[in-house]
């Protein structure tokens, strides 16, 4: 009996390293940090905003190939390069995160992979 089952999807990138896109335990879905890149493996450009949303857009797919969506979401860790980001990322995020509103944290790196400007990991709970 398998205690962990990774998630695979195409619905986002494919890891960059030596790990999951996200790993089901339970009734529980960690989401390995997300970066701005396409399903393809494309770096997405054009500032925070852009890459904000590809983010989301790579946490929804992972989500949806999990059993779970944004409404099931329990928790989310923020990584900005800049903080003075902050304001521009609440305002997308709540695009996403309106009603429902899973606890979170928020906080400023040196670096990130790729030299993206954001990267977010969520943990939720299947449907």
């Amino acid at each position: 009996m398998k205690m962990f089952i990774k998630v695979q999807t195409k619905d986002a990138p494919q890891a960059i390293g030596p790990y999951s896109q996200a790993i089901e335990m339970g009734e529980l879905v960690f989401i390995s940090g997300q970066i701005p890149l396409t399903p393809g493996g494309e770096l997405v450009d054009g500032g925070i905003e852009k890459q904000t949303h590809q983010v989301m857009k790579n946490v929804q797919g992972i989500l949806h190939a999990a059993g779970s969506d944004l409404n099931h979401v329990v928790k989310t860790t923020i990584f900005l390069k800049d903080f003075d980001h902050f304001q521009q990322v609440n305002e997308i995020y709540g695009q996403y995160f309106s009603e429902h509103q899973p606890a979170r944290s928020c906080v400023e790196v040196s670096r990130l992979p790729k030299e993206v400007l954001i990267e977010i990991e969520v943990i939720a709970r299947k449907k």
